[in-house]
């Protein structure tokens, strides 16, 4: 079968080099007055994933060796590992930090791994859609539900994406500070370099670069290491000691970060990424086993990361008078009187590279949902000649972000929290919309859900529904508790 896949995609790249080829000496034959061309009849986007799909299919039918086996699988990585670790954004940098600061190594620390396995949960089902149907999130809502419930998500998602990125944004300016560098020169340097690689780099090239970026976010792991931490009470932590809870459960600072923390670890702009990388990088429904062990790749490096901060903030921060207080700036003060200056520094480049990445990834994915929804091109392989309505509307949104965050006086940290509070409300109507793409027998055939996963999928729903209850109720009523707060 492997065999005749590899036959198809050569035939199909070469109709279309011919294709090519006969259009362009019917050009060179015939000029309409004032020169103007035909335009091409095979995208240029599509014969390059052609390419691309040729380049897998020779690795996995070529000559069995360890070389050829790490080539393919290096291939074949991308999509997962960029989505996961994309998710330990600069937000979600800060949020770990200041949950360590208060709760110290307690139940926050555990509580990673279960929310690791609700991100792989929910990811593996965009694998399936994108691999199966070739269509992005955002395409498939808007063709199956109708334009009212394509314009909801659509703005669901740019909203909360905007959101985001002020996150990123925010971290990059906060990691510059830390070496002196002023926000004016930092923010605009990284809103430039994500615009550039968004728009003039093609699909392979952009998701290697974005790869490379992604592997840095592994630099709290050793920061985290080097601090020293008090290991028997790691281990305690995740023993079930040390998860006394100051207010209890239902207190208002315990829901806030339990809600920041989840809203970092699964959002709505994932599912539209990383349906539409797999779209875009050609993968198809023998390539999923593939895909799920990038994504379970992903999320190790998701969890280990967030672990790594919380021990290093966990350790040192909390117990400090003002440890329910600390906004970013603060965390980088306190690291640096508790640990040292090198801390400080390896915890700015840090920031750097989650809010670099992560900007990367989120522009994309606005990118391919306004293409996708919107019937723009919507693949980076398309040439921004062609394609600029496709990336005009990811370009603009960044800027937007970048341009709050460099306004005076913006409480950072207040925004952040508001941010990844904001994506967990969001994500219970994002995930109703991906289970019922995933059930679709017509689009799916046999890799529909099963009822082991939805079952699943409708836990998750209903316990963001419950944290986001809990949350409202004590913000408006403080009292409604015990007083808890």
């Amino acid at each position: 079968m492997q065999v005749h896949v590899l036959q198809a995609l050569r035939a199909a790249l070469l109709r279309a080099k011919a294709a090519q080829a006969r259009q362009a000496e019917r050009r060179a034959r015939v000029r309409p007055p004032g020169g103007e061309t035909d335009d091409i009849v095979v995208p240029e986007a599509l014969l390059i994933r052609v390419q691309d799909r040729l380049r897998i299919a020779r690795l996995r039918n070529g000559p069995k060796t360890l070389g050829s086996r790490i080539a393919l699988w290096l291939a074949l990585i991308g999509p997962g590992l960029l989505v996961m670790l994309g998710d330990n954004d600069a937000g979600g940098v800060i949020t770990y930090s200041q949950t360590g600061a208060v709760y110290g190594l307690g139940v926050f620390l555990p509580l990673m791994i279960p929310l690791g396995i609700m991100a792989y949960f929910v990811q593996e089902m965009t694998i399936r859609l994108g691999a199966v149907t070739r269509r992005g999130h955002a395409e498939l809502i808007w063709k199956r539900y109708g334009a009212f419930w394509g314009i909801f998500s659509l703005a669901d998602l740019v909203i909360a994406n905007i959101l985001t990125l002020m996150t990123e944004f925010i971290g990059v300016r906060v990691g510059g500070d830390v070496f002196g560098l002023s926000h004016w020169l930092t923010v605009p340097i990284t809103l430039v370099f994500v615009a550039s690689v968004l728009v003039f780099l093609r699909y392979w090239t952009w998701e290697r670069i974005a790869l490379f970026i992604a592997v840095l976010n592994l630099i709290f792991v050793p920061l985290a290491l080097l601090s020293h931490p008090d290991w028997s009470a790691v281990g305690r932590a995740f023993v079930g000691g040390n998860w006394l809870v100051p207010g209890g459960l239902l207190s208002s600072g315990f829901l806030v970060l339990l809600s920041a923390n989840i809203g970092t670890t699964i959002a709505p702009w994932q599912l539209f990424f990383q349906q539409s990388c797999v779209v875009d990088k050609g993968l198809l429904p023998h390539d999923i086993d593939a895909s799920r062990r990038d994504l379970m790749l992903g999320v190790a490096g998701m969890v280990i990361v967030a672990i790594a901060i919380i021990i290093l903030t966990g350790q040192h921060l909390h117990g400090l008078a003002n440890a329910g207080d600390l906004n970013v700036q603060g965390i980088l003060a306190a690291l640096k009187a508790h640990v040292g200056g090198w801390a400080t520094d390896l915890f700015g480049l840090g920031l750097i590279e989650a809010g670099l990445i992560s900007s990367i990834v989120i522009t994309a994915s606005t990118a391919w949902a306004m293409g996708e929804a919107l019937n723009l091109p919507r693949s980076l392989n398309d040439a921004p000649r062609r394609a600029w309505a496709f990336y005009a509307p990811a370009v603009v949104g960044s800027a937007v972000a970048a341009g709050v965050v460099m306004l005076p006086h913006v409480p950072l940290g207040f925004l952040n929290i508001t941010v990844q509070v904001v994506a967990t409300i969001f994500m219970p109507a994002a995930m109703l919309f991906l289970l019922m793409l995933v059930n679709d027998a017509e689009l799916m055939g046999s890799f529909v859900n099963s009822r082991k996963r939805n079952i699943g999928a409708v836990v998750i729903m209903v316990l963001l529904i419950i944290c986001n209850a809990l949350y409202g109720i004590t913000t408006v009523f403080p009292h409604a508790f015990g007083g808890a707060k």
